[in-house]
């Protein structure tokens, strides 16, 4: 008989956890809430909380809204979006994730002390993903004015003669977040100048690199659970393919195939932190069926 195990530290990380609890207790006494964009990247959640009557919305459809309670995901949002919404009189449920919300002070503070639009002012570097929502929260403590760079190469496009304060979107790789430390350092040897960094990288977050190549090790097949959407989930997936080239990413049960589990004695079954226990739960049914 095939064993299948469900990886005991995949799932929500607290911050979902925590935006979905208070999404669900708003829905539980008044039936219908908004959300600024997807409360979680996994499109069978949201499907889940909309039928309880969460409405999910743009940016855009923020502006013509009045009088009503939205929602601010995990990923947090910039001040702007603070300032439309008591224009508008929208009450603000706030479930910006902790570690986000302190990155966010931090930022800003930094921004306030030492930006002052002089060409001798500190460049604010953030690694992270260009257009994510959390990158785009953090660029807005600073007014706009940080440059995020994805990888090494967007460097070539940083001043290195300025002084660098260098900060990390919270679910980034900390692999990548050394590289791009250690290149900067490298190129401060003949540019000079300033360079200080954070390492603002979740550690929930961070310690399921190290778990999840374990477990994928430890099992003949895997099968990886995640939205397309989260980019939690494509780093993760990465690790599980890099030390198991039988792992296989779906969004549900109905993406399985048969074939991936031909021969296995073990299947492990494993996600993103924006993948709900639940799902996980359906696929292994499915794969005992």
């Amino acid at each position: 008989m095939r064993n299948i195990e469900i990886d005991a530290d995949s799932g929500f990380c607290f911050g979902v956890v925590t935006a979905i609890r208070k999404a669900e207790e708003e829905l539980d006494k008044s039936g219908r809430l908004y959300c600024l964009g997807d409360i979680v990247h996994n499109a069978a959640e949201v499907e889940r909380l909309c039928s309880k009557g969460l409405v999910t919305i743009t940016h855009d459809d923020l502006e013509r809204l009045h009088d009503v309670k939205v929602l601010l995901r995990a990923h947090g949002e910039p001040p702007a979006t603070y300032e439309l919404a008591r224009r508008n009189n929208i009450e603000i449920i706030d479930a910006t994730c902790p570690v986000v919300l302190q990155l966010q002070r931090r930022i800003k503070g930094v921004a306030d002390e030492e930006i002052h639009d002089s060409p001798a002012d500190p460049l604010i570097l953030i690694y992270g993903k260009p257009g994510h929502a959390e990158v785009n929260g953090l660029v807005g403590q600073t007014g706009g004015r940080a440059i995020v760079v994805r990888d090494v190469a967007d460097l070539d496009g940083v001043d290195m003669s300025r002084d660098i304060r260098l900060y990390s979107q919270t679910t980034k790789s900390l692999d990548g977040f050394r590289e791009i430390v250690a290149e900067i350092q490298r190129r401060k040897e003949t540019s000079g100048g300033d360079f200080r960094w954070s390492d603002t990288i979740c550690r929930q977050v961070a310690s399921r690199m190290d778990k999840i190549r374990e477990f994928a090790a430890a099992h003949d097949v895997v099968i990886f659970v995640s939205g397309t959407k989260s980019s939690n989930g494509k780093v993760l997936f990465a690790e599980c393919r890099s030390v198991n080239p039988r792992s296989y990413m779906v969004a549900g049960p109905a993406e399985l195939q048969p074939e991936w589990v031909e021969g296995a004695e073990s299947i492990g079954i494993c996600g993103a932190t924006s993948t709900p226990a639940w799902l996980m739960k359906e696929v292994a049914d499915a794969l005992r069926d």
